[in-house]
C-alpha cells in the first residue's frame, strides 16, 4: 500500500504543492481518479474522511489521518518529514509563504474562478503580481538567498517554504511561460531557487510524469483560457 492516497482533480494547480513534498519527503502515494473525487466531493460531511467543501485531501495510510486544504496539508507533512524549521520563528515564516502562495492562486484565478480576466483587469493587477514576487524575493534576501545559492529561510536544505515557493513560481512560469521574464526581472534570487530545486532529479522526474498526465494547463477551466488571452495579447 502507498504511503498516502491524495484527492486532486488531474491538473498541476494546488495538487502540485502536495506532491513537490511528498516526492521531497520520499514517500509514495496514489491519485483517486475523477469520479472518485468529485463523489467524496458531494458526500454529506458525515460521510467524508474529513470535512471539506473541494479537494485537495490527503489520506495519511499510517495512521487513517485525512486532511483537507493546501496550507494545512503542507504544515501536516513539514512536522511529520522533518521539512520545517525547528524553531516557532521559522516554523510561522514558513506557514507565512504558504499562506501567500495560497493567496497568490485564489488572486491569479480571479477568486477561483468568480470572474475572468479582460485586458484592462489583467493591467491593473500585473503591478500587484510583481509586489507577490518581491515580497518572496525580500523574504529571500533577509536570509541571504541569491540567485546562485541558498534557501528562502537561511535553512540548510531546502524545506516546505523552498518547495512552496517553486511550486508556484516555476510551475506558473513554465505553464504561462510569457510570466518568466517578470519573475526573473523582478525575483532573481527567487527564479534561480526555482531553478536549482527543479534540477533535483527527484523533482525533475516528477514534473516530468505531471507534464505527461496535464501537458500545459494549469488551473483549467474558463478563468485560464482568459488568462491565456491577455498574456498572449
Amino acid at each position: 500500500m502507498p504511503d498516502y492516497t491524495l484527492y486532486y482533480w488531474p491538473i498541476a494547480f494546488r495538487g502540485q504543492f502536495i506532491r513537490a513534498v511528498l516526492t521531497a519527503a520520499g514517500s509514495t502515494w496514489d491519485e483517486a481518479d475523477f469520479d472518485t473525487i468529485a463523489a467524496l466531493k458531494s458526500k454529506p460531511p458525515a460521510d467524508q474522511p474529513v470535512p471539506h467543501m473541494g479537494p485537495p485531501v490527503l489520506i495519511d495510510h499510517a495512521t487513517g489521518f485525512s486532511l483537507s486544504q493546501m496550507p494545512a496539508i503542507l504544515a501536516y507533512l513539514g512536522e511529520k518529514h522533518g521539512l520545517t524549521p525547528d524553531e516557532p520563528q521559522g516554523v510561522a515564516l514558513t506557514n507565512k509563504v504558504v499562506a501567500d502562495a495560497n493567496d497568490v492562486l485564489y488572486e491569479m484565478t480571479l477568486y477561483n474562478g468568480a470572474q475572468m480576466w479582460t485586458p484592462d483587469s489583467w493591467s491593473a493587477f500585473r503591478p500587484r503580481l510583481k509586489r507577490w514576487m518581491s515580497m518572496f524575493e525580500e523574504i529571500g534576501r533577509r536570509h541571504k538567498m541569491t540567485a546562485e545559492a541558498g534557501t528562502l529561510l537561511g535553512t540548510s536544505h531546502p524545506g516546505i517554504a523552498d518547495l512552496t515557493t517553486y511550486v508556484l513560481w516555476h510551475t506558473m512560469t513554465e505553464k504561462l511561460p510569457t510570466l518568466l521574464p517578470l519573475l526573473e526581472e523582478t525575483a532573481p534570487a527567487t527564479a534561480g531557487l526555482c531553478r536549482r530545486i527543479a534540477d533535483i532529479p527527484q523533482q525533475a522526474a516528477l514534473r516530468e510524469k505531471s507534464d505527461a498526465l496535464y501537458g500545459d494547463t494549469w488551473c483549467a477551466g474558463q478563468i485560464e483560457a482568459s488568462l491565456r488571452t491577455v498574456l498572449d495579447n
